[in-house]
Formats: structure tokens, C-alpha cells, sequence
């Protein structure tokens, strides 16, 4: 088993490499925050709550050698609804596209049903390299993580999954991410870049606002509406008549739920919790978009909306 530390010196080639790598995972395997750590900004939303990316966010990590692109998909899961089937498809359509499959195992859980399920998945794509990523070191003691090491190999070797690499990191801690990016490169193919240098995703601005407004919408709601939430940026415009170097941003989004007994949950007493949601999303959607932002947040009831292609369809997914 070789199980990859910082030491390793790498010779070094000169050719330029570009292609994709997607992080698979159950839920809350710390995929979002490694998307982050590696492009060094927030492009994928993060959330102590299982389910929370839905899109697919694509961060870009621009290096001298190489340019590789990270599709964060959703966590592949046993689905419950037609929400939760569209996005297991996403997963699937992502996995037969890319070029090097991260598959990101907290080290501070054991292995359970989910991460099999999932590596059952892996093992049926024959072609594409897997690397095997232990998130969340940072959680654990040294013998917690060879536990947890040597359970990974085992599971590949029962399963018939050779690891390409074996990778312990921490996100939040920043320790061994340069090294993950300095192991994911030699597996992508060669050819220049694919994005513009500067560029750290391809999402689409008003998608990565209301991601973040959702984002905000979701802390402090924990258990009551897990999934309930989504938002849409109805639209996004200068405002007129401002001068050149004042301008503001006018955004108006609705935060929708599914049922109206939910409505005064996100709204708080007196409207403080909205407003909450309000100032927090605004002031990291200002960092992202580097212009000053009005925000106009309404809430709104769209009935059972996980379970309604219709509605599915409007809220875009």
C-alpha cells in the first residue's frame, strides 16, 4: 500500500497537463471544503449538512504545469426523491466524463455501508484512475488515521479498485493539499489550458449568489428543514443613475420552502432571521462579485417543490 506524505521529491517534467478530476463521496465527506482549499477561494458552498451541493461547481487550480478542474457533484446517496434521483444522475453522467476520480473518506468514520455503496459504483469504471483521499485528518490521532488507511486498501483490494494513490489531507488545516494537487496532475492528460488564467470557476455568477444565499439560509436550521430550501436569483442589475466609481449591484432572489409552516422559521421573529441571511450572504456575495450589492430577499412557498418535476425544473434542477 503507498500511502503518500509530503516528503516524496518528484522529478520534475516539462509538459503542461489539463483535464478534470471530480471528489465523489457520501454526504459531508468534506468534498466542498477541499474544492476550496485547493482553488484557495469559495467556489463550492459548504455546510455541516449532508446534501448541500447540488450543482455542479467547478473550481479551477491554475498551476505552472498544469491546469486542473474540479467538478464538485453531489453526494451520491440512496434517493428518497426525484430530487434525490436527478442529482444520483448527475453523479453518474459526472463520474463517465472526467479524468481522475477522487473518492474522499473522512478519517474520523469508519468505513459504512455509504462508502461502499459508493466504492461498488467506482469499481464498474474500469478506465478512469481513482485516488483514494482521507479528509479531515486534522480530526484524528495518528492511530485512528493507519486504521483508517489500511481499511481504505482493503476495501480496494476486496473490491478489485486499484488506488492510483492514497492521499491523508486536511482541508481546513492545510496540510497535504499542495501535495493532492502535485498527485492528481500527472494522472490528467497532456494539452494547454482550458480555462483563462484567473478564472476559478465556470459557474455562472447569479448561480454562485444564490448558492451563497442558500448557504446562509441554512446555518442555524439544522434539523428542521434540512432540504426544504432553494433559491433563485430572479435578477441581477446595475442600479441607474449611479455614479462611475459608486456603483451598486441591485439582486433580487426568492428563497423558497415547502410548506408555509416553514415561512416563519426562515423568517425569524420580527424578521430578524432573514435579515440575518440578508447581511451574512450579502457580504460574502460583495467579496465575490467585488461591487457593492442591494439585496432584496423574499420567501416564498412552492408545495413539496422535491417531488414536483414541474417545479424542479423552475427552481433548476
Amino acid at each position: 500500500m503507498s500511502v503518500r506524505t509530503q516528503s516524496s521529491e518528484e522529478p520534475a517534467e516539462n509538459v503542461h497537463r489539463a483535464g478534470f478530476a471530480c471528489f465523489v463521496g457520501r454526504p459531508n465527506a468534506g468534498k466542498s471544503t477541499l474544492t476550496n482549499a485547493l482553488v484557495g477561494q469559495k467556489v463550492a458552498i459548504t455546510s455541516n449538512r449532508p446534501q448541500t451541493t447540488r450543482h455542479t461547481v467547478r473550481g479551477i487550480v491554475h498551476r505552472e504545469d498544469a491546469q486542473l478542474i474540479l467538478v464538485d457533484t453531489p453526494g451520491l446517496h440512496k434517493p428518497r426523491t426525484l430530487l434525490g434521483e436527478r442529482l444520483n444522475d448527475v453523479v453518474r453522467t459526472t463520474w463517465a466524463e472526467v479524468d481522475v476520480i477522487g473518492f474522499c473518506l473522512p478519517a474520523n468514520e469508519k468505513l459504512g455501508p455509504g462508502d461502499r455503496f459508493i466504492a461498488k459504483e467506482l469499481a464498474g469504471i474500469r478506465k478512469t484512475p481513482k485516488v483514494a483521499i482521507v479528509t479531515k485528518t486534522d480530526l484524528v490521532d495518528s492511530k485512528t488515521l493507519a486504521e483508517q488507511l489500511i481499511a481504505i486498501d482493503q476495501l480496494g483490494k476486496e473490491l478489485g479498485i486499484a488506488w492510483a494513490e492514497i492521499v491523508p489531507v486536511s482541508a481546513t488545516a492545510n496540510q497535504q493539499v499542495d501535495l493532492l494537487a502535485d498527485l492528481l496532475t500527472p494522472l490528467l492528460p497532456e494539452g494547454p489550458a482550458l480555462y483563462p488564467e484567473g478564472d476559478l470557476t465556470d459557474e455562472p455568477e447569479q448561480v454562485m449568489v444564490a448558492e451563497l444565499i442558500r448557504e446562509a439560509a441554512l446555518e442555524g436550521v439544522r434539523d428542521e428543514l434540512p432540504h426544504s430550501i432553494a433559491v433563485v436569483v430572479e435578477e441581477m442589475l446595475p442600479r441607474e443613475d449611479r455614479p462611475a466609481d459608486k456603483p451598486l449591484l441591485d439582486i433580487h432572489a426568492n428563497v423558497y420552502i415547502e410548506r408555509p409552516s416553514q415561512k416563519g422559521i426562515i423568517i425569524g421573529p420580527k424578521g430578524k432571521r432573514l435579515k440575518d441571511v440578508g447581511i451574512k450572504s450579502r457580504t460574502q456575495i460583495e467579496a465575490l462579485l467585488g461591487t457593492p450589492v442591494f439585496l432584496d430577499l423574499h420567501v416564498k412557498v412552492a408545495k413539496d417543490w422535491q417531488r414536483d418535476p414541474k417545479q424542479l425544473r423552475r427552481l433548476g434542477f
